[in-house]
């Protein structure tokens, strides 16, 4: 009889044949209590929150359905944002373009042939009053994938939230702010490591005071995922990072337990649909022990709670089609696993942005899954299960381990200058593709069932006269604004950045008077440098 061939997960753990009692962890009674217990026993909402972060989970409320979103202007996106609603999402998220992101305006040089295309230009308060138009901030939770320049979007949306009579108490949402990733992985930074870890515990500060309901960083594994690492490679490297920057915001004198609270966190859900399940799980678990171990005594504190995006990277221009198979499997990954928020990926984005079609088949996905599929009926459903308890802890296991070894160098930041997170990813990355190529891992559509001929689909095309548009409203911009008072706003954000003072105050006046986000940035680039 011949021998069946080994399995693996992506991240190279062995897979038995078949799983019994045998392989599920124990765990410790409750006092009193008699023989250990499989892991499943444990209780949703309860330290160490493997199960969950509430008793109830999704019986109380479904998950919070998120598209993200955003391109060409900010008028082209805010329409996009109203359908959506009008949908049945229950937050926004916004795509923002890359002069954007790495703080250039629109009408900079190196910002030619970038505006618009990968998100929305935002650049000046102006913009962010037409992004939201007829939306009220009070009524909405808005993400906002942006990190070098996380402080000034923030800015942007907390001065609008003023205009509106907002109270700034009840405002929601989150900033990615996670700049660590962006050396190790995706590249949009401007500022050294240093300077940028001041000004993310600069937001710690200050939205501990000021916006307490805002979530002040989510700490992201995606883009650790996009780039090519494995599962246990993604929580390992994205818990370590948030390790760092609690330990940068406790050398600032930050209570942990209240600006613990606020920290969050963004995953990638791929297709190994048991693997991805039992990430979630152990990323949870794992947290909650590096919270207590960092001084954390209140357990909503200690809560990992996570945003989670299909993956990009799993799409496929060949057969766009099938993408609608895969992103359901992610989905179902992803509220099995327990996330609190979800943004399905369209099947077209392999291509381009979403279209309408393709963003509303993608949020339907979501909604099936929540109304119709019973999966969100009780909490942890896979719990209990011999191949997801034991993957759970071999995961944990393997994660940990790789912790370590980054601890030992000092930290993230350490061994991101060191080049080691990088040069993992870049090995998992090879790997995978030398896989592919060699038809041991099977990309359907790609190397395997593919098609004669290809059916054309649609795809959404942005005009490169935005840059135009753009610039147009920027000479506008700084025809009315006081000049004299934006060069002294802008010296007094210089003055406080170089003294190492809190700087959000003065980035929020400096956006009220119309300062650019260009200005804003070029200010502190004259401050800190930039990483090259």
């Amino acid at each position: 009889m011949k021998e069946p061939s080994k399995k693996y997960t992506d991240s190279g753990i062995e897979i038995k044949e078949i799983y019994t009692h045998r392989d599920v962890p124990q765990v410790s009674p409750p006092a009193g209590e008699g023989v250990p217990a499989a892991i499943g026993i444990e209780r949703a909402g309860y330290f160490p929150f493997t199960r969950g972060i509430q008793p109830d989970m999704y019986r109380g409320k479904p998950w919070t359905m998120r598209q993200y979103a955003g391109f060409s202007t900010a008028e082209e996106s805010n329409k996009r944002y109203h359908y959506l609603l009008s949908q049945g999402v229950m937050g926004l998220s916004v795509a923002f373009d890359l002069p954007t992101q790495i703080g250039y305006d629109s009408d900079h040089p190196m910002a030619e042939g970038e505006v618009g295309k990968v998100g929305v230009a935002i650049d000046s308060i102006e913009d962010m009053e037409t992004l939201f138009k007829g939306i009220k901030l009070e009524e909405v939770s808005t993400s906002m994938t942006i990190n070098a320049t996380g402080f000034i979007l923030l800015a942007f949306y907390t001065a609008l939230a003023k205009k509106q009579g907002a109270d700034l108490k009840k405002i929601s949402g989150t900033i990615q702010n996670d700049i660590l990733k962006e050396y190790a992985a995706r590249g949009t930074y401007i500022y050294p490591p240093k300077p940028s870890m001041q000004i993310i515990t600069d937001i710690f500060e200050w939205c501990s005071h000021d916006l307490p309901k805002w979530n002040t960083i989510s700490i992201s594994g995606y883009h650790i995922r996009e780039a090519g690492s494995t599962a246990v490679q993604e929580i390992a490297f994205t818990l370590s990072n948030g390790k760092a920057y609690v330990k940068a915001a406790l050398e600032k004198g930050l209570d942990i337990n209240v600006f613990g609270k606020r920290l969050s966190f963004f995953f990638n859900a791929h297709n190994n649909l048991f693997e991805e399940v039992a990430k979630f799980r152990a990323a949870r678990k794992m947290w909650a022990v590096i919270m207590k171990e960092l001084g954390a005594t209140d357990p909503k504190a200690m809560m990992l709670r996570f945003h989670t995006q299909t993956g990009g990277s799993t799409l496929t221009a060949q057969q766009p089609l099938n993408n609608i198979a895969r992103v359901t499997i992610q989905t179902l990954s992803a509220v099995l696993g327990g996330t609190q928020s979800l943004h399905t990926n369209g099947y077209d984005e392999a291509m381009s942005l979403p279209t309408e079609e393709a963003a509303r088949i993608a949020l339907r996905t979501q909604q099936i899954a929540a109304y119709e599929s019973g999966i969100a009926d009780t909490v942890d459903p896979l719990a209990g299960s011999y191949f997801v308890e034991s993957l759970t802890q071999e995961i944990e296991e393997k994660a940990r381990e790789l912790i370590q070894k980054i601890d030992a160098m000092g930290g993230s930041v350490p061994a991101i200058e060191q080049g080691f997170m990088q040069d993992e990813i870049a090995r998992s990355a090879y790997e995978y593709q030398r896989k592919v190529e060699t038809g041991e891992k099977i990309i359907v559509g790609v190397n395997k069932f593919q098609a004669d001929r290809e059916q054309p689909i649609p795809v959404l095309k942005v005009d490169d006269s935005i840059r135009q548009l753009q610039s147009q409203k920027l000479i506008a911009l700084r025809s009315k604004r006081n000049p004299a008072k934006c060069d002294n706003l802008l010296q007094q954000l210089n003055d406080k950045a170089s003294n190492g003072e809190n700087i959000m105050p003065a980035v929020i006046e400096a956006v009220e008077n119309y300062c650019t986000l260009g200005e804003i940035a070029d200010t502190l680039r004259e401050v800190f440098g930039e990483y090259k």
